[in-house]
């Protein structure tokens, strides 16, 4: 399966790269839209709601938080739909499992006992992103069956996951011409019952989405080196290799070599 690293920030990232605002948004045919720099249309990706009205009156968070309510599923395709994590228990619990059922890695002897391990883990790292972070720089992304009672167990409805977070790194900041932060994507996980079914691409696209909205001009993601089938369907979406992990990373530290992957987000997406 293609796998996008899992990463939760420290502390340390939240406080430099999480609580800086972004720049406005901008009216453009009648939706308000960021100014930013390559995707597909408004129509290719399937974006759901109306315009937003203009109301020179309405201050600038409110149109904001309108325009986050307009975009509740910021994706619709492929028979699947991407939205924001509720926050209620029962959803965080789904995420965590579906997480921790791509990223762990079996052992011999009580592989279970230790799944559950690393399922909390996972789950205390997303408590700790939502608590800890401003709305407008960390969200976890969820997919949804466009029709619920289609083929979906009644105590699972999600079937996929990503993790979209506002980062300020100086050794990715070097690729990206002009930008002072990025969007990081990271824990791109699908449900084993559901992969191969284009989630992975709906919710790369919903990435992208959101990246418009919240006015980033790059998307930024790491993956393995070796792993041609993730790299493959981020190729797909756009993204380009700028850089990987220098040889001693690998040699000396003892892990997998990783390559840095960028786009830029479509300023035309929301027409």
């Amino acid at each position: 399966m293609a796998k996008m690293l899992l990463s939760y920030p420290s502390a340390a990232t939240l406080k430099n790269g999480s609580y800086v605002q972004k720049g406005a948004l901008r009216k453009a045919n009648g939706t308000y839209v960021v100014h930013c720099c390559s995707f597909s249309s408004a129509k290719e990706v399937g974006l759901m709601g109306n315009k937003v009205e203009e109301d020179a009156k309405v201050p600038f968070k409110e149109k904001k938080n309108d325009i986050n309510k307009q975009f509740e599923y910021l994706v619709s395709e492929y028979g699947w739909k991407v939205r924001k994590l509720v926050r209620v228990g029962e959803e965080m619990r789904e995420v965590a499992f579906i997480q921790a059922e791509a990223f762990h890695n079996p052992v011999a002897l009580f592989n279970d006992v230790f799944f559950e391990f690393f399922k909390a883990e996972v789950l205390s790292g997303l408590l700790y992103k939502l608590r800890n972070s401003p709305p407008d720089r960390y969200a976890c992304l969820v997919a949804e069956h466009s029709n619920p009672n289609d083929n979906i167990e009644p105590q699972r409805k999600l079937v996929g996951v990503v993790d979209v977070t506002v980062l300020r790194d100086d050794p990715v900041l070097q690729h990206l011409r002009g930008a002072e932060e990025y969007l990081y994507i990271s824990g791109l996980a699908v449900s084993k019952r559901f992969r191969r079914q284009k989630i992975a691409t709906a919710l790369m696209k919903a990435c992208e989405v959101l990246a418009v909205l919240w006015g980033f001009e790059y998307l930024v993601l790491r993956a393995y080196e070796d792993d041609y089938g993730a790299r493959r369907l981020y190729s797909n979406a756009g993204y380009r290799v700028v850089s990987s992990d220098l040889p001693w990373f690998s040699t000396w530290i003892g892990r997998k070599r990783r390559v840095l992957m960028i786009k830029r987000s479509d300023h035309n997406l929301l027409n």
